[in-house]
């Protein structure tokens, strides 16, 4: 699974907010590999429904940004193309985008869609085809035939195929800990205690005062 993680492909939610959209959004960013998330959130803390999620948002990390002209820096400082989707004059057809390069699928809130500045700050405007009368999809549904066509182009040029992980040692240590052990995990946090190691079999490997200091009863 580590060695299978894209984490040059991504989606950015642009404030969509009902939480079983981020959680669908989120389940198949994980089912396609993707490592981490983005959304432009600001203020309250941003919602997720475990139940839809199905576990995804233990493996898949979402950093959230306080407006979109920071969340495109960061994306941008990546080398990452932006993909709005937004039925335009320039649109074109979401399949005829190259997904191998370092990519990052720009989806808009449920009601409004992606805002002007989002748009001015996106490098491709795409479209899903639709031949009904209704012209737009649910924003979890669009971004899964996306994510999945980028997944696609992805298989056939064999990025799934890396023996070693593209990610660091240390995050990958993150990623076995925090969404393999989540309840320890948190635990071990709230104790500040440091992270153990993850071994090849899954296991921990901790010595004896790392256990005692976990299995010590909590004073609250």
């Amino acid at each position: 699974m580590l060695a299978a993680r894209q984490p040059d492909l991504t989606v950015c939610m642009e404030q969509v907010h009902k939480p079983h959209n981020v959680s669908a959004i989120i389940r198949t960013a994980d089912a396609v590999g993707v490592h981490q998330v983005h959304a432009v959130w600001p203020g309250k803390k941003m919602r997720t429904l475990v139940s839809t999620a199905a576990g995804s948002n233990s493996w898949v990390q979402v950093k959230t940004h306080p407006d979109i002209a920071s969340a495109a820096a960061d994306l941008k400082a990546q080398g990452m193309q932006i993909l709005a989707t937004n039925l335009s004059g320039s649109a074109i057809d979401f399949r005829e985008v190259d997904y191998t390069r370092p990519t990052c699928i720009l989806m808009g809130q449920e009601k409004t869609g992606i805002t002007a500045e989002a748009l001015a700050l996106a490098d491709q405007d795409i479209i899903i085809p639709m031949i009904g009368m209704v012209q737009s999809l649910n924003v979890s549904v669009a971004s899964a035939l996306i994510l999945y066509e980028a997944q696609r182009q992805r298989q056939n040029a064999g990025m799934y195929r890396r023996e070693n992980s593209l990610l660091s040692a240390d995050e990958q240590q993150r990623l076995l800990w925090e969404g393999g052990y989540p309840v320890m995990a948190n635990v071990a946090k709230r104790k500040k205690l440091p992270r153990p190691v993850i071994d090849g079999q899954g296991q921990i490997v901790a010595d004896a005062a790392w256990w005692a200091a976990m299995q010590a009863t909590e004073i609250r």
